[in-house]
């Protein structure tokens, strides 16, 4: 029984020493990247109401969340995305508000993968939601934001694939097919399933157009080159439009010089079904999985009462730091600690050096020895000599603290 206590549960971990320090850093870096772009910061509850992550929200589905109940009888869930809770504190706090919000945060999210396989159920995420603008500029904007994150982080080989939701929308919307066609559809498209997406086209009645359409999305990714043939393929106005867009937020990429990071793939298209128009992720070396994930959710703040315009992204805090460590760039410096031993006719000093070099922002540990460990341990004694050393340096005595 007391080696299971000893145990975490399955998909969460401790993380500690040099590993935390360094996951702390690499926020911190990250934290002032997000502030230089005039973010405020906001911290929202770990847990909420059920509703504010149920089905019409589009976010996680309900059998992976976890779920428990207050006295009340009310349903609460442990977040699995922190997006929906500031659309809700937003709604809430800036309801009469006009002008544009820009905020960020860090915090935990909660997700009960129906199987593990390696994947945490508590992950940390760092991320910036923009409130209050539709165009291109801001979409560019978030972007730019996005590649000075991994660039802090230390990052110099990664890619920003951008697609765009609504290219698909335009396309489905058209057809009039089933909700749970369509999702199986996308899922195929998404997953690159080939055979899976002419399958299901075959099955349903459509122009020659919306078919090729559909059958080559799996496949229109790559270049900006990309979008020429977007554009071909596109059978519908609002298709148009889409791609339109992501030409316009090209070219406000080559201002930020950003480029070289960039690449399209029109047939990526999400998880979370409240993303709107512009969608991208973020992929370097050394992690299956996508450490940056964002796009534009105009429909969200909707359902909780404020209609305004936005996109953000999240930075997947553990899986960047599993990237950097596989590309053996360090995540963050470790500041050195100064450890001051002394001896009991030595404390005064030692106390008194301790908070001048803090002041200085040095990281001191003082450690108190007695005689008989000076006189088994040959280094101690050195030790407690180059605090003497710094009391001359510092021109402290032991008359300066009073008893």
């Amino acid at each position: 029984m007391k080696n299971k206590l000893l145990h975490t549960p399955e998909g969460v971990r401790d993380i500690y020493n040099g590993e935390c320090e360094r996951k702390l850093c690499l926020q911190n870096d990250l934290h002032r990247v997000l502030k230089s772009y005039g973010c405020r910061d906001i911290e929202t509850p770990t847990f909420e109401f059920f509703d504010v992550f149920g089905s019409e929200v589009g976010t996680t589905p309900s059998r992976e969340l976890y779920k428990f109940f207050d006295r009340e009888g009310n349903t609460l869930v442990l977040r699995p995305d922190i997006t929906p809770s500031i659309a809700r504190a937003v709604s809430k706090y800036f309801a009469e508000e006009e002008k544009n919000i820009r905020l960020c945060y860090v915090g935990n999210t909660f997700i009960n993968n129906p199987g593990y396989q390696g994947r945490l159920k508590e992950r940390t995420h760092l991320g910036a939601e923009l409130i209050g603008s539709n165009d291109a500029q801001t979409d560019a904007e978030t972007i730019a934001m996005v590649v000075d994150c991994l660039k802090a982080a230390g990052l110099e080989e990664f890619q920003i694939s951008i697609g765009q939701v609504d290219y698909f929308k335009s396309i489905v919307s058209s057809l009039k097919i089933e909700e749970d066609i369509a999702e199986e559809l996308k899922d195929y498209i998404s997953n690159r399933n080939l055979f899976g997406v002419e399958t299901i086209v075959s099955n349903i009645p459509m122009d020659e157009q919306s078919r090729r359409a559909l059958l080559e999305l799996p496949s229109l990714y790559g270049s900006v080159e990309v979008l020429k043939r977007a554009a071909d393929l596109a059978c519908s106005e609002e298709a148009s439009l889409a791609v339109r867009r992501l030409w316009d937020v090209w070219h406000l990429l080559e201002y930020y010089d950003v480029t070289r990071y960039i690449s399209f793939d029109l047939g990526m298209l999400g998880s979370y079904n409240y993303y709107t128009g512009i969608f991208f992720r973020g992929y370097t070396f050394g992690s299956g999985d996508a450490v940056v994930k964002g796009g534009r959710y105009d429909h969200l703040l909707k359902h909780f009462g404020k209609d305004a315009p936005s996109i953000g992204f999240v930075v997947e805090i553990d899986r960047l730091m599993a990237a950097l460590s596989r590309q053996k760039i360090p995540a963050g410096e470790l500041p050195e600690i100064l450890t001051l031993y002394y001896t009991e006719e030595l404390q005064k000093q030692a106390i008194t050096l301790a908070k001048k070099l803090r002041l200085e922002g040095k990281m001191v540990a003082l450690q108190f020895v007695t005689h008989q460990q000076l006189v088994s341990e040959p280094e101690l004694l050195k030790q407690t000599e180059m605090l003497r050393e710094l009391c001359k340096k510092y021109n402290i005595t032991a008359g300066e603290v009073q008893p």
